[in-house]
């Protein structure tokens, strides 16, 4: 399986930090952002790796070039930004027509790949998305998914005032190639996941829960809060994995 981290945006809410640092370059923990999702994919045994660039891409094209992981990462640097959507359909060919890995990369998360992968494959003939969800304390600003009892999403609402629930879309997915007809069809460059695309395929998509540890970086509170709670879990999943990933 293959992978695109997506790590093209400004980081908007963390200035005046992302003013110098692109987002995925952000430390905890004393170690960048990005560091961690190459652990968890190629650490785990994902083939490759696709990190698409945008804001001081110069400071992530040397951080990737000085990296353990460098021969099996593929640089791609947006001029102008896509849209998560727009990103997936315009590398269509990097992902060999089998089922992919996305994920936003500017959340940090601990997960086990090979459950997340096997959720995936076991699924019915009529699911094409699983996404990774967790249990936020701030639903009001996250995407907030309505399942059933085998996990199918049945209703979703994008960073609504008065959320039903606290389970929310974790913004890191299997697809299948199948969505690729879609994003084709929309006639659309620019395609953004959360509002265009799981819209549009809620009852064919299917839920993994990550009870270990997921937050969103996106403001200074949320990276204080990762840096006060995030040393814990890591040696918790060290512990139960000996250290090895």
């Amino acid at each position: 399986m293959r992978a695109l981290l997506l790590s093209a945006g400004i980081g908007s809410r963390l200035r005046p930090l992302t003013d110098r640092t692109p987002k995925c370059l952000v430390p905890i923990l004393g170690r960048p952002l990005i560091d961690y999702w190459l652990d968890w994919t190629l650490g785990q045994g994902m083939e490759k790796v696709l990190i698409n660039t945008h804001h001081i891409s110069e400071q992530v094209n040397d951080h990737i070039a000085a990296s353990p992981w460098r021969d099996r990462i593929t640089l791609l640097h947006e001029d102008t930004l896509l849209g998560t959507g727009g990103t997936i359909l315009r590398n269509r060919e990097f992902f060999a027509e089998e089922p992919f890995f996305v994920a936003h990369a500017d959340n940090l998360t601990l997960f086990d790949l090979h459950r997340f992968q096997e959720r995936h494959a076991a699924a019915p003939d009529s699911i094409s998305i699983t996404m990774m969800t967790f249990q936020t304390d701030t639903p009001e600003s996250c995407g907030i998914v309505e399942e059933d009892d085998r996990g199918i999403v049945r209703a979703f609402h994008e960073k609504v005032a008065h959320p039903p629930s606290n389970m929310a879309n974790g913004a890191v997915y299997i697809f299948n190639p199948t969505i690729f007809d879609f994003l084709k069809e929309t006639g659309k460059e620019v395609i953004d996941l959360s509002t265009e695309v799981i819209p549009h395929f809620v009852g064919r998509i299917q839920t993994f829960e990550n009870s270990i540890y997921h937050r969103d970086i996106g403001t200074a509170a949320s990276l204080q809060l990762a840096e006060m709670e995030f040393g814990g879990k890591l040696d918790e999943w060290n512990g139960r994995h000996d250290g090895r990933r």
